[in-house]
């Protein structure tokens, strides 16, 4: 089973690294739950890790529905993580009545190529988790990031394991959602799922650092 620890600096990333995650999604700004880092957090990142990093590509905060100067801004985002050696991507785009973007999502998978795909939690604002997850699957996304339409993985972790079922090996489903050491073997049970997201934050006010003991913790559960 895989770790995959959410970051918003180079410290959280290092200590990642250090206490056992299989791979990062590096990120900026959490107070907008994620977006796309500067250049020289990518860089330097990339120079010091050695484990995989997936980049966030999304240029605000707010919903996922973007207009084409925002669309022409993840294409050079995405074309510039490829070019600096990132080995995937995290982003996603929906339409107006919640759906996913497929056409939008096609585009930014080729773009993206080689690198890897992920569909972050756009999904958990779609309207059918089933529908949906047909729909990504046609964009050739690798993997889905989700807390089952539900506010935390373990309050989803029914359809989580429905959509595992359903996807049948053709895509990822990867949990994610206030995913804790306390909770996960729960989730794992319940779910069936082998890959696991989680920001290990330490509950600190303002404090954006990923904790050391707690992804220790998270990777001793999957073991």
């Amino acid at each position: 089973m895989l770790l995959e620890i959410c970051v918003y600096n180079i410290q959280s990333a290092i200590i990642a690294q250090q206490h056992g995650a299989q791979r990062i999604e590096l990120c900026a700004d959490p107070g907008n739950g994620g977006i796309t880092p500067g250049y020289g957090t990518i860089a330097h990142t990339l120079e010091l890790l050695t484990i995989p990093v997936y980049c966030m590509v999304r240029p605000r905060g707010g919903n996922f529905i973007y207009d084409e100067h925002e669309k022409a801004i993840m294409k050079k985002d995405i074309l510039q993580c490829k070019e600096m050696g990132c080995r995937g991507i995290a982003t996603g785009a929906q339409l107006p009545n919640g759906e996913p973007d497929t056409e939008f999502m096609k585009r930014m998978v080729e773009w993206a190529y080689p690198m890897g795909v992920t569909c972050h939690k756009v999904f958990d604002v779609t309207p059918d988790a089933m529908r949906s997850l047909e729909a990504v699957i046609s964009t050739g996304c690798e993997r889905i990031l989700t807390s089952g339409l539900r506010p935390t993985a373990i309050e989803g972790s029914a359809t989580l394991k429905a959509l595992q079922l359903q996807a049948a090996g053709r895509i990822i489903i990867m949990a994610g959602g206030s995913v804790r050491s306390s909770n996960l073997q729960q989730l794992i049970s319940a779910t069936g799922l082998t890959e696991y997201h989680s920001s290990a934050l330490v509950q600190r006010a303002g404090d954006y650092i990923a904790d050391a003991t707690e992804v220790q913790l998270l990777k001793a559960c999957l073991r």
